[in-house]
């Protein structure tokens, strides 16, 4: 997370800096250390037994003791999800650390079966769930472009809009719903910030991918019970 931190194991060594990853057999001798300079370092572990990664035990041995991309791709929202993790846990509840030990367990098998190209041997159920990560991560980056669609969604992850539908057919609601409840979130969050009371509604429309104001207008009232000007003047100060 901060400074850089060596790691030996198999006959190999990785000098990690921040958002870096390298995989290691606790059961077996490794070294940990601080890399040369003296500087301070912050390390974020996670302790996973083989047996739920759900990989040859055999191919995993040539990722020990190997630096892995965790500022990008799969292995970024990797870094991301448990570096965000721990700095809440301690707003957790039981249930809550199950669900989102799944979700950790689950990327990691992705990064794995990606540096390994292994994708075959993870499970179907990882596999949807990784994708549906990735698919969520990528529309929250795009909100702003008027032209995110669950046809452009579908076709930016290589998928059919079919299985696109179908990986949403749990959620009871439809993709193109969920993109505009999420346009909309961030939309009700601008207009009930003081700092951006001089910024026109249809600009913050605008900013969310709303094409025309009308538009938005309508979906704000369905969602909201009330009009974007509406809403602005309940968080302005009197």
């Amino acid at each position: 997370m901060r400074g850089r931190v060596g790691l030996g194991q198999a006959g190999r060594e990785a000098v990690l800096g921040p958002r870096e990853l390298a995989l290691y057999d606790s059961s077996r001798p490794f070294e940990l250390r601080l890399a040369p300079g003296g500087e301070s370092a912050a390390l974020l572990r996670a302790h996973v037994p083989r047996a739920l990664l759900a990989l040859p035990a055999g191919r995993l041995d040539r990722l020990l003791g190997t630096a892995l991309d965790g500022r990008s791709g799969v292995g970024g929202l990797l870094t991301q999800f448990l570096a965000g993790t721990a700095a809440g846990s301690a707003a957790y509840s039981t249930g809550d650390l199950a669900r989102l030990g799944t979700v950790a367990l689950d990327l990691l098998r992705a990064v794995l079966a990606h540096h390994l190209d292994a994708e075959d041997a993870v499970p179907e159920d990882s596999h949807r769930r990784t994708l549906l990560l990735r698919i969520e991560a990528f529309v929250q980056r795009n909100l702003h472009e008027p032209q995110l669609s669950p046809a452009a969604i579908a076709a930016a992850h290589h998928i059919s809009l079919s299985h696109l539908h179908r990986l949403f057919a749990g959620r009871d609601t439809t993709v193109a719903a969920w993109v505009r409840s999420q346009r909309l979130q961030r939309a009700r969050r601008d207009l009930a910030d003081p700092a951006l009371g001089a910024v026109p509604v249809h600009h913050i429309a605008a900013r969310w991918g709303f094409r025309d104001h009308s538009t938005f207008t309508r979906a704000f009232r369905g969602a909201y019970g009330m009009a974007p000007r509406e809403y602005r003047r309940s968080y302005t100060p009197r």
